[in-house]
């Protein structure tokens, strides 16, 4: 993993400018000493205040001078930054390494919590300067703590980007954006940067979840990101709900980006499903196999391995295995997905020829504690569920494993989309996913997928999707079907089609 203190400019530049800021600094002093001469002579009446204004402006002409100084390299830097884990933030991911694909050097500033994914760690023109995430003061009301994170996290920024090199670019992510959107500008108007912004919702919406519209805070953030936002060069979007919102209620004309799933999310060979329920059955019971053993063969409860050719095949009296991802948020109400689970249950129990089930539910996130004593408390027989937390390499090949998939995304705004959903369809995975105003954009009811608004409209689309399971003619494998005839646009082909024209256009 290549983790910087960033690199300095090297000693013969850093001994120019230094040379070069000196002589603008005698000059200017030579000149203010013989103008301030020739004012006392002439007894013209200098405050000293105004004199020492004056004087002030040299040095800060000097520093704005050096963070300026542009070299070779300049135009083909670029600083990726969120203000969350970088490891999972996959959209930010994908943008470094786009960029790096077209020779572009990218400084990726974010906290490091969780490991990205290896293609990013494994690029040599991708370095990551992980931050500390800041608590702010913990004594005191609340808005003090507040407010002391943001001025901390204000200055920790600050100083990080005017340390390293100089970028040609500053690409954010948004949300968060406080205080990420004013340092960042601020940094590209004293640096001359071009500042962009990916807006992936509105930071005072997520806030409206765990606060009333009307708190201070809200309302404060909302008015920052109205006024910050639009002083971006250049803004991309996740739909073309949120562009036209933009662009009706904030002034700010925006390009939109769909999330596209990167190549290694697809279906999962036999093989390489079998590997990795091996590795899960090592440490979650739910994925390991109870009948009696038989040393000619591997088995998991989803999979048999012959021993003595190597193949793989699934069995036939598998469990339906549902997949769910989630960071454990307000804007995801799991308790909707428990619930019909349990009604699942009962159709079985009332005497429905239907599979037993393992849901397995990916992601950590400050909510995960309360939903794993709801998941405790419930008492089921013929559905399991599992919690495990997946490297970056084995969640596509989980993905591309699954025979459904679960999202309990609704977006606070209304306006952008699951990213979930995107790398299910990347697996060809179809997808039961709840009902926000402009998910139409993303999920197509019954084409690649059902849209539930919900537990008891979810349970009955279980009970219909697992009816003919494990056949492949029933409603699954049409959906599937669809998905693997409309892959659409690559990440990469819709990456240098939308956003490489900005970067070398400005």
């Amino acid at each position: 993993m290549k983790l910087l203190p960033l690199p300095s400019a090297t000693s013969s530049q850093t001994n120019m400018a230094a040379r070069g800021a000196g002589n603008i600094v005698w000059t200017v002093l030579v000149v203010f000493a013989c103008l301030f001469s020739v004012l006392y002579v002439t007894g013209c009446d200098v405050t000293c205040p105004v004199l020492c204004g004056t004087v002030l402006v040299v040095p800060v002409m000097v520093l704005l001078r050096r963070l300026r100084q542009r070299d070779a390299g300049t135009e083909h830097r670029v600083c990726v930054l969120v203000l969350g884990d970088i490891g999972r933030s996959p959209r930010m991911q994908y943008h470094a390494l786009s960029l790096s694909k077209h020779g572009y050097d990218v400084t990726f500033v974010g906290f490091l919590d969780t490991k990205p994914h290896q293609d990013v760690l494994i690029q040599e023109k991708i370095k990551i300067f992980p931050i500390a995430e800041v608590k702010g003061v913990q004594v005191g009301a609340k808005i003090f703590t507040y407010v002391s994170k943001v001025i901390i996290q204000s200055l920790q920024l600050l100083y990080v980007l005017l340390k390293m090199e100089l970028p040609s670019h500053i690409l954010m992510q948004n949300p968060p954006g406080l205080p990420g959107i004013a340092v960042c500008w601020l940094v590209c108007v004293l640096r001359g940067s071009r500042f962009m912004i990916d807006w992936h919702n509105y930071g005072y919406t997520i806030m409206s979840l765990s606060h009333s519209q009307r708190h201070p805070v809200v309302r404060l953030a909302k008015w920052y990101e109205h006024l910050f936002g639009p002083l971006a060069t250049h803004n991309l979007c996740v739909t073309n709900a949120m562009k036209d919102d933009l662009q009706k209620n904030w002034g700010i004309e925006a390009t939109t980006l769909y999330d596209r799933p990167p190549s290694i999310f697809k279906e999962t060979p036999l093989k390489l499903q079998h590997e990795l329920f091996m590795r899960l059955a090592n440490t979650y019971p739910h994925f390991q196999h109870c009948g009696s053993e038989d040393v000619k063969v591997e088995k998991t409860i989803f999979s048999v391995r012959d021993l003595a050719d190597g193949k793989v095949t699934l069995r036939a009296a598998r469990p339906v295995l549902l997949l769910s991802s989630t960071s454990w948020t307000e804007d995801e109400d799991f308790s909707i997905l428990l619930k019909a689970l349990e009604e699942y249950e009962g159709f079985v129990r009332d005497g429905a020829s239907l599979p037993s089930l393992v849901c397995v539910i990916t992601g950590k996130g400050p909510q995960k504690e309360h939903y794993m004593k709801l998941i405790d408390g419930l008492h089921l027989e013929h559905v399991k569920i599992c919690t495990p937390w997946l490297e970056a390499e084995d969640y596509p090949v989980l993905l591309g494993s699954a025979d459904l998939g679960v999202c309990l995304h609704k977006s606070s705004s209304g306006l952008d989309l699951p990213m979930k959903v995107v790398d299910m369809f990347g697996c060809c995975l179809p997808v039961c996913a709840i009902h926000f105003s402009c998910l139409h954009e993303l999920v197509k009811h019954e084409e690649n997928g059902l849209i539930f608004k919900d537990s008891q409209e979810l349970a009955e689309q279980l009970k219909d999707l697992f009816a003919t399971f494990p056949r492949s003619d029933g409603r699954l494998g049409l959906f599937r079907k669809n998905l693997r005839a409309n892959r659409g646009q690559s990440w990469n082909d819709n990456w240098d089609q939308n956003v490489l024209p900005l970067i070398t256009a400005s």
